[in-house]
């Protein structure tokens, strides 16, 4: 489903002039925070703008009648947290960056409605789900907070959404993992306001056939490589894919081609063609175990790694991460993409996904959130960190 940001709505978000204290003015509307999160615009690379908007109203959280925040930064990361001595400390950590805009800037506060959408008031706009609501709710609860039971470390990292080389919070895990500390940690992707646990692994890689060139018109002079390539996609057509259960939860695997490229010009028999595979495993599985499984399947071609990072077991038999499921009263669910859950599960933090926003409406042209949700995530999240 689609809006059209020229029809008639609740309200248009602008860019603001002065990001910072249109957040700040924001704080205890965490719906409408989200569309102003929204309004500045944070494409991966062009974050600068939206973390110093963030530091702003950091600062000025900490200096009200909360608890006071210490405050780091390194690059466009951000770590904001308590120091008050609790047994307790948990981490709740969310991208301050977007995929690329898709004509869905400015945000639009509206109405859809539909089979799935009962007249439901929403943000729509890039971010709105990924994750700039997750963002609203840790900047709303984070001022809201007056005497929370548990220490809190509140992060806001740049890159997320490009290469994992770029990643800030693997940046500061490297750099100053004393940063990210914690007895658990949340991440606020899109879960529906539930919580998803753990994550898939991922890996890509190239299964790379060769040939003979030769002129197109003389083609039994040559060994096409683009049609040695049939076998490749024919493995991927016939194989079924897994569902592993790790920990009570039961991870769908994914097994899929995902790029072809080949090809010298048109007149030429082609000696070489790559076919790109992702395979999603599920977190009972390391990289290299999902890695030697590629390298089986496709036994008899040659096979070149071009990405990989570890999924994250569920951790959800930690007392503590029992206690926040209790706080929801829902059951969990397995996150089948991979989130940055997995950084913190390397780090020996357990940690989950919860946050506001169907993770199928994430990078798509239509993206938004459901407005009740930003605000029923919020609610959970501050009364879990007040004890109540």
């Amino acid at each position: 489903m689609t809006v059209d940001p020229s029809a008639e709505t609740d309200s248009i978000f602008a860019s603001p002039t002065d990001p910072g204290d249109s957040l700040f003015a924001a704080l205890d509307d965490p719906a409408e925070l989200t569309g102003r999160l929204c309004a500045i615009e944070s494409v991966s690379g062009n974050e600068a703008v939206l973390a110093d908007a963030v530091v702003e109203v950091l600062e000025r959280i900490s200096a009200g009648p909360g608890p006071e925040l210490e405050i780091l930064r390194d690059g466009d990361t951000i770590v904001a947290r308590t120091n008050l001595g609790r047994a307790e400390r948990i981490v709740v950590a969310g991208h301050l960056d977007t995929v690329p805009v898709e004509h869905n800037l400015p945000p639009v506060r509206t109405r859809m409605t539909g089979k799935d959408y009962p007249d439901d008031e929403v943000i729509w706009g890039r971010g709105a789900c990924d994750m700039k609501a997750g963002v609203a709710m840790q900047l709303a609860t984070a001022a809201a907070l007056r005497s929370p039971a548990r220490d809190v470390s509140w992060v806001f990292y740049d890159h997320e959404e490009v290469d994992a080389s770029l990643n800030g919070l693997g940046r500061v895990a490297r750099s100053h993992p004393d940063w990210l500390s914690g007895d658990f940690a949340i991440l606020g992707e899109p879960s529906n306001a539930s919580v998803e646990g753990g994550c898939n692994g991922t890996i890509r890689v190239d299964v790379v056939t060769t040939g003979v060139r030769a002129h197109s018109a003389r083609a039994f002079m040559g060994v096409n490589a683009i049609h040695a390539a049939a076998e490749v996609l024919a493995r991927l057509a016939e194989h079924e894919t897994d569902t592993v259960t790790v920990d009570g939860l039961d991870y769908r695997e994914s097994l899929s081609a995902v790029n072809i490229s080949g090809g010298v010009a048109g007149n030429v028999v082609p000696d070489e063609c790559r076919v790109s595979v992702n395979y999603r495993f599920a977190p009972s599985k390391s990289a290299a175990e999902a890695e030697a499984f590629l390298r089986e399947f496709f036994s008899g071609f040659d096979l070149v790694v071009t990405d990989a990072a570890e999924g994250a077991r569920p951790g959800l038999d930690r007392p503590i991460a029992q206690d926040f499921i209790d706080t929801l009263g829902l059951s969990p669910a397995p996150k089948l993409g991979w989130t940055d859950v997995s950084r913190f599960s390397a780090l020996g933090v357990p940690a989950v996904n919860f946050g506001p926003g169907n993770p199928l409406y994430a990078h798509k042209s239509d993206e938004h959130v459901r407005v009740a949700e930003v605000e029923q995530a919020t609610r959970i999240l501050c009364s879990y960190l007040e004890g109540r």
